[in-house]
């Protein structure tokens, strides 16, 4: 018999004293169009053999987390509203985050520790508000699943608008040390979005056209050793360093181009947003602390025949360079001095977009009850661009985990073929 999940209604967590009222201002990289989006992960906590859990307390623990946390990081515990066109605010009302408390019938291991495709669906594993309450005026909710092995998932849904990954995953963090006891958050909250500059915008250009794909969904992983014996190569020949980050975006940026076999002339772009906090040092009062967006889009377009021919190191330097001239692009945006708008992205089969988030800090979080043992992202209904995720993969497991949205059926096969040679 299939699994399933029983929801008790959803209730809100108020912070724990008074706080703040009043409106707050968004800055300038949180209202880019970008970012309007809500986004939906998991996190799984497998049950400890060794440390028996006692469930109920451990999701009072929770709860308890929240409503601290939500002291410090009052704007959580509000709703956006837009009282002009186009400029969303945070009004904070006070009101606490949306909590949904929930039973399934199964095990971890019986839901195969929520390993693709999932056995339960992934709506009954992610919160919710009440249906008269309009999600996208929500910051953040929260689910917590128990299983009956004494395991627990913990489905969040944030507002894109509000936080970055980081910031999402340094408020979770908070919630954490609170729920494990600590007087405050180890780093204490930055909100100053008025302290971005907001510069004039460049002209957006004809709206973009969307062509709703096919794509084939799978999951693939990296070992440490594939990503190692790139990284020594780079190393060999050029004398420099580079990321885990700049070895995966090669061999998928290779392969694909590889599979989907453009004309030798067409070109094939890569797109990816990188994290721009370093370069605010002088903007914000602290970037340690600060948890709104502070990322920029980057990327790069070469002719299909190029990508084919290059080698993974001439890849990796490309990519290189492409996040080195992010730098100058994001520090000319906010200058005034961009004469494009660099959020305006090329939604076709060309394109792959991908988002690394093995380092953002979701795995890091502990609400009492250790660390997750995987993390993944649940926004894989979009179908208008090609896309891939970098994850950790559940633990013991090192390297890097790949969640594909990227290719259709007729260039699957050649796709995971080039993938196994290099992965």
């Amino acid at each position: 018999m299939a699994p399933t999940v029983t929801k008790s209604p959803p209730a809100l967590i108020p912070p724990a004293g008074p706080t703040p009222g009043g409106s707050l201002p968004l800055s300038s990289i949180d209202k880019t169009a970008a970012v309007r989006v809500s986004v939906d992960f998991i996190q799984v906590f497998p049950s400890s053999a060794d440390a028996p859990r006692d469930q109920g307390a451990s999701v009072a623990t929770m709860r308890e987390g929240f409503a601290k946390a939500l002291v410090h990081y009052y704007p959580v515990a509000g709703r956006i509203a837009e009282p002009v066109q186009g400029e969303p605010e945070v009004e904070c009302t006070g009101e606490g985050v949306w909590f949904v408390e929930a039973e399934a019938s199964c095990t971890l291991e019986d839901a195969r520790n929520l390993e693709r495709p999932l056995c339960i669906p992934k709506e009954e594993l992610l919160p919710r508000p009440p249906p008269e309450v309009r999600l996208e005026d929500t910051v953040l909710l929260a689910q917590i699943t128990k299983f009956t092995c004494g395991g627990f998932s913990v489905g969040i849904c944030f507002s894109h608008l509000v936080f970055d990954g980081q910031g999402a995953a340094q408020f979770l963090k908070a919630v954490g040390e609170m729920a494990r006891g600590l007087p405050e958050p180890s780093l204490k909250p930055i909100w100053s979005r008025d302290a971005i500059p907001n510069p004039p915008k460049p002209p957006l250009g004809p709206p973009p056209s969307f062509t709703a794909f096919n794509f084939e969904k799978s999951v693939v992983e990296i070992s440490l050793d594939s990503i190692k014996r790139v990284k020594d190569q780079v190393a060999s020949e050029t004398s420099q360093k580079c990321s885990t980050f700049d070895v995966v975006t090669a061999i998928i940026f290779k392969c694909r181009a590889l599979a989907i076999g453009f004309a030798p002339e067409a070109d094939v772009r890569l797109g990816f947003a990188a994290g721009t906090r370093h370069l605010l040092n002088n903007v914000l009062p602290s970037v340690e602390g600060y948890y709104g967006n502070c990322v920029y889009p980057g990327g790069l377009a070469k002719t299909s025949q190029d990508v084919k021919e290059a080698s993974l190191v001439e890849i990796v330097t490309a990519i290189r360079e492409a996040k080195d001239a992010l730098s100058t692009r994001f520090l000319d945006w906010m200058s005034g001095g961009a004469k494009e708008n660099h959020y305006n992205v090329s939604l076709d089969y060309g394109t792959l977009i991908v988002t690394d988030w093995s380092h953002v800090g979701f795995n890091e979080v502990d609400y009492g009850f250790g660390e997750p043992s995987y993390v993944f992202t649940m926004n894989d209904d979009v179908n208008i661009v090609p896309s891939v995720v970098y994850l950790k993969p559940p633990k013991p497991k090192q390297g890097i985990r790949l969640v594909l949205q990227c290719v259709e059926e007729q260039h699957s096969a050649v796709f995971r073929e080039e993938l196994q040679k290099l992965a």
